[in-house]
């Protein structure tokens, strides 16, 4: 193994319970549309447009106005960075300082959101990493694999020879279209 590529939310990163508290007041506010963990959970690791469609087809919301999934996404993104508290998981900071390959994040986060996570969380930013994918850089959330693709190619190795660390069902399923081998960590995830 040369490379590891770890997901950002719920991998490296207890995020996921702020995140999920986000969506659900942006749903409620914006919408007046109701939004369970779980389904959070399933879809985590898309942009937020693209985990707001979803929403609205799982729900059989339509037809609807465009500028409606807009409006839920920069709710959320603003109610998200007003409850702005993380902790790193446990033996993280050590495991990503004594690993001695490369190593990427790749998270369906935006970019400044990723930033200010790992500065907050870690106290270390792009300085331990050799690559940082966020959802500003692909157009396709997981599960396309693009940025699993992208993250690869930056860190110069082929996808024989990097693992991804990942906790959502579309991570998995994103490394496993990719052809990248996958370790799924459960840390705080109500799916299983």
């Amino acid at each position: 193994m040369k490379g590891v590529i770890f997901d950002l939310d719920g991998v490296l990163v207890d995020s996921m319970p702020m995140h999920y508290e986000a969506w659900k007041i942006a749903f409620s506010e914006v919408a007046n549309i109701k939004v369970d963990e779980r389904t959070i959970y399933l879809l985590e690791g898309m942009r937020g447009i693209e985990l707001v469609r979803n929403i609205f087809e799982l729900k059989r919301i339509g037809p609807f106005d465009e500028s409606i999934l807009t409006q839920i996404t920069k709710r959320k993104d603003e109610y998200f960075r007003k409850i702005f508290s993380f902790k790193p998981f446990e033996g993280v900071k050590e495991l990503v300082t004594n690993l001695r390959c490369r190593k990427a994040v790749v998270s369906g986060s935006a970019k400044k959101d990723v930033e200010r996570i790992l500065g907050q969380a870690l106290g270390f930013g792009k300085e331990q990493f050799d690559v940082i994918i966020t959802a500003d850089e692909v157009k396709k959330g997981k599960p396309d694999p693009s940025s699993l693709f992208s993250a690869v190619e930056k860190l110069m190795l082929n996808t024989t020879e990097a693992i991804i660390v990942e906790n959502a069902p579309l991570g998995v399923e994103a490394a496993n279209r990719a052809g990248i081998s996958c370790i799924v960590v459960l840390n705080n995830t109500p799916l299983y």
